[in-house]
């Protein structure tokens, strides 16, 4: 009984024992999963890991790669801006040149302006008006046209102690210039004198073209204390009155501030026979007589300038005053007339 009793407990504390084996089996088992499961879970960690470091180095390498084309395409953005600023300089610095250039030209143009301005009185003509011909084409404008053709005379301004000799040949004037100082006998003494060739100062030419009118009449001395609208309506009556020269008016126009005006005749010829006269009667609030005249314009045109020298001219230089003038002419013309002087005939002598 006793040994029952025993072999029962055996078995009792076996199947406890199994219990206790298949639970730590069981725990074991779980261990065992739960590192494999973090040994996945680490495994796949390194291998994001390695991925991103991968990803970080392959970004850096991008970014340096990036940093360098920046780096070059600044490099020759700056360059262009270098370039671009020099051109730019070189522009303005070229613009300035051509500015200074013109400048200069402009200050010289004035100059010339200056130089070559010619203010000359034309001295009065007499103008014949002669009825056109059947044949002639009548002018729309009724005027009558005139073309003048103005040329400076060339001048050689001279110094004291100068004198222009003109020879009848070139190849005279040649020869003498030629020579450095020529040795003129006057009288008891020889005088040494240099020949130059002539600068002739610059001369111009110009055309001016003077249309006058053959209808239109200036009338001047017009002062009345008549109404401006009176006064035109008397001008109209009289300048209308063949009596007295006059013939049809188209139209007038007055200045009352200066007393004059203009009268528009509606055929030709009636304004030339007035001009003739010069004056004429008219009757405002008493019996008058006006200044009559042409009508007229006036244009420049085909303005010239030139520049010469004479080949047949010389300017004798350092002529000193020994004798008079006509005497110093005489012994000037005789030493340059000489063959043995080298001289020839000559045409003029100015002192």
């Amino acid at each position: 009984m006793a040994d029952m009793t025993k072999k029962g407990e055996e078995e009792l504390q076996l199947e406890e024992a199994k219990k206790e084996l298949q639970t730590w089996k069981n725990k074991t088992k779980e261990a065992e999963d739960v590192i494999a499961r973090l040994t996945l879970e680490k495994h796949d960690e390194e291998e994001v890991k390695t991925k991103a470091q991968q990803e970080m180095m392959a970004r850096s390498k991008e970014q340096e790669k990036l940093k360098e084309e920046f780096n070059e395409r600044k490099m020759e953005v700056q360059k262009e801006i270098d370039d671009l600023s020099k051109q730019n300089q070189n522009l303005i610095d070229n613009l300035n040149k051509c500015r200074d250039k013109l400048q200069k030209k402009k200050n010289e143009c004035t100059k010339l302006k200056q130089k070559f301005k010619i203010y000359a009185q034309i001295p009065d003509s007499e103008v014949e008006f002669s009825a056109r011909s059947d044949k002639q084409v009548e002018d729309e404008d009724q005027l009558i046209r005139g073309e003048f053709v103005i040329v400076q005379r060339v001048s050689a301004p001279l110094k004291k102690g100068q004198a222009l000799i003109t020879f009848e040949e070139e190849t005279v004037a040649s020869q003498i210039l030629m020579m450095a100082t020529c040795s003129v006998a006057c009288d008891a003494q020889i005088m040494a004198v240099k020949p130059e060739r002539i600068t002739l100062d610059p001369s111009v030419k110009f055309e001016v073209h003077l249309p006058v009118s053959r209808k239109q009449l200036c009338v001047s001395g017009v002062f009345s204390s008549l109404s401006e609208e009176r006064i035109k309506d008397c001008l109209q009556i009289s300048f209308s009155r063949p009596s007295r020269g006059g013939g049809e008016v188209e139209e007038v126009l007055y200045d009352q501030n200066t007393g004059t005006a203009q009268v528009t005749f509606l055929h030709p010829g009636v304004a030339d026979s007035l001009v003739l006269k010069g004056d004429y009667l008219v009757d405002l609030d008493s019996e008058i007589k006006v200044q009559v005249g042409p009508v007229y314009t006036y244009k420049l045109s085909k303005f010239q300038t030139f520049c010469g020298s004479s080949r047949r001219t010389v300017l004798v230089d350092g002529i000193k005053e020994v004798v008079d003038q006509d005497e110093l002419q005489d012994h000037l013309e005789i030493h340059f007339q000489k063959p043995r002087n080298q001289g020839g005939e000559i045409e003029s002598i100015n002192t």
